[in-house]
């Protein structure tokens, strides 16, 4: 007669379920975690630090789809085994992939307790008290109703550590205010220059912004000694930027670098884009009815536009020919927030000073200007070489530029991003970045030369209000040959900027 293994006992959880959960923690049976790639994200040294530092028991990983949160997850418990925690302490969820999970109220809780009463050695606080918590790692939270309750429930009366990752902007946001206190969040955009430099085989810096406050960001000597960063590091600088202007920065491209760019601009459309358009845009509020031809037309539209500041009228007007439709303006607003919503696009607003924010639309940053280049099977470059040879293509890659700069800075969590619309005598600005009540003038100028006159002159008007808080700004380039006299702004190459992350 044999005995039964304690670790095969189920207990509460329908067999198919408890078979998948199996499936996706094969550590729990003496297996190893699925291969993974050799270089990482600095997303798991992020989790890492946040976890040990213990200032809130939830880290939420937020990211659009296929930027690795994923595999960091994976790296992140294969440390964790590595360094000697037992196995059946850790869990991972996969909840877009569990089909069986539909009908179960509140699964979070259920599959928390199974695994607490018949997997873990000890109960939850038990191992707590024992120097030893549990690991619960949940992917793609936002799939399940109430989840940010069940959370809170959960490390209310339990002590352990968990970390979530979600690809919905809103659906994570809507579970804040529940989680106040308990909750740590990771912005995790597409891959930064130097973790593009160590998959191509680098010898790439540290991350230049520490994951530690957002004050030096309203220093201007941090940024000065980020200019000179950028030009100790040259060399790199140019080889992982030409990277990034080649292929954007999805880990697919760079981890296929002998692929052909037709091959992987397929399966960025595959796997990205109409995996949220034919996916996410059904996980709607119910009895919503939804169009994916039009959210696949109105992504194009961003992407002809990123960068830019259309009205929603425009893009209204173009949808309406394009599809021969009477689509409403507020219908393309609802679309075009749920794009933001899934972190494909983020909507720079208007500035907000005094509580009046400025009339104007919002300017469209691409997560990544590679989806651009897939979706509309059309590349421009960015490095100066490149546009050095293509001159007719310095106005286009300017505004792509633009959306890089934002898509980079929003990634920077609780930095407040904003765009200064031109009204009255009030010049127009790129960005604006605030902390607390500082502000940071941004202009992008993304031409061979530049003028220290004409093209500071946004920067100098916005600086010389003083209600707008702001004592110097920055001038982003296409390299460090431009030359500005006003001591207040600090000028580099958008290169140099995105050696921040």
């Amino acid at each position: 007669m044999t005995t039964q293994n304690p670790l095969f006992i189920d207990f509460g959880l329908p067999p198919q379920l408890t078979a998948e959960l199996r499936r996706l923690n094969p550590w729990w049976e003496g297996s190893p975690v699925p291969v993974q790639p050799k270089t990482r994200r600095q997303l798991v040294e992020q989790m890492r630090r946040r976890l040990e530092a213990e200032i809130a028991p939830i880290v939420v990983v937020r990211g659009p789809r296929q930027v690795g949160k994923t595999t960091a997850q994976f790296q992140f418990i294969e440390d964790l085994l590595k360094a000697g925690v037992p196995p059946r302490c850790i869990l991972r969820v996969q909840f877009d992939e569990l089909a069986s999970l539909k009908r179960m109220p509140d699964p979070i809780l259920s599959i928390s307790d199974w695994f607490e009463r018949e997997i873990a050695p000890e109960r939850f606080n038990a191992l707590a008290r024992d120097r030893q918590k549990a690991y619960l790692f949940f992917d793609e939270v936002q799939n399940v109703d109430n989840w940010h309750a069940q959370l809170k429930s959960l490390v209310d009366n339990a002590s352990v550590k968990v970390v979530v990752t979600g690809s919905s902007a809103l659906r994570i946001e809507m579970g804040r205010d529940s989680l106040a206190g308990r909750i740590s969040t990771i912005e995790a955009g597409v891959l930064s220059l130097t973790e593009i430099g160590a998959i191509r085989g680098l010898d790439a810096p540290e991350p230049y912004f520490h994951d530690n406050g957002l004050q030096v960001l309203i220093d201007k000597a941090f940024w000065e000694e980020l200019q000179f960063h950028g030009r100790a590091h040259e060399q790199f600088r140019s080889q992982s930027f030409r990277y990034f202007s080649e292929r954007g920065g999805y880990p697919l491209v760079h981890k296929e670098e002998k692929s052909e760019w037709t091959l992987l601009a397929d399966q960025l459309n595959e796997t990205v884009i109409k995996r949220v358009i034919q996916h996410d845009l059904r996980i709607g509020s119910r009895g919503r009815r939804r169009d994916p031809l039009l959210l696949e037309e109105l992504f194009r539209l961003v992407c002809r536009y990123a960068g830019q500041t259309p009205t929603i009228s425009t893009l209204a007007d173009e949808v309406r020919q394009s599809l021969s439709a009477n689509i409403g303006i507020q219908r393309v607003l609802a679309y075009l927030k749920f794009l933001d919503d899934t972190l494909l696009v983020r909507l720079i607003r208007p500035l907000e000073i005094r509580l009046k924010r400025k009339r104007g639309s919002p300017k469209l940053c691409l997560v990544d200007h590679g989806l651009r280049a897939s979706w509309l099977q059309e590349q421009i470059p960015l490095t100066p070489e490149a546009l050095e040879k293509y001159p007719e293509l310095t106005t286009l890659a300017g505004h792509i530029a633009e959306s890089v700069f934002g898509s980079v800075a929003s990634t920077i969590h609780g930095l407040d991003i904003a765009h200064f619309p031109e009204r009255g005598t009030d010049r127009e600005v790129d960005f604006v970045l605030t902390v607390g009540t500082q502000r940071v003038p941004v202009e992008i100028k993304y031409q061979r030369r530049i003028d220290p006159n004409r093209d500071t002159l946004g920067i100098r008007s916005f600086l010389e209000k003083a209600v707008n808080n702001a004592s110097f700004g920055l001038l982003i380039t296409q390299d460090d040959s431009a030359k500005v006299y006003d001591p207040r702004i600090v000028t580099m190459p958008l290169s140099t900027f995105m050696l921040l992350r």
